[in-house]
């Protein structure tokens, strides 16, 4: 009875797994899409995409990338 019930509870699992999955694809879709709208209108989506990345990081952390970028710019003869 064990092994019948592990089975069917790692086969809700899955079709959870699955089910997400779904919605994580639908949802990456959505993105790209309102990306495609914005560059439509205007927009530069690279930028957008950076724009959208350096938000989900703390203050610090963005200044500390800043500041390596600078200095690599600078050792690079780009400032």
């Amino acid at each position: 009875m064990t092994d019948n019930i592990s089975a069917e509870q790692l086969r809700l699992f899955i079709e959870r797994i699955e089910r997400l999955e779904e919605e994580k694809k639908a949802i990456a879709d959505d993105i790209k899409d309102v990306y495609a709208e914005a560059k439509s209108t205007g927009f530069d989506a690279k930028t957008m995409r950076t724009i959208v990345r350096l938000r989900k990081m703390e203050k610090h952390q963005r200044d500390e990338m800043d500041a390596l970028v600078e200095t690599y710019r600078t050792a690079l003869g780009m400032a």
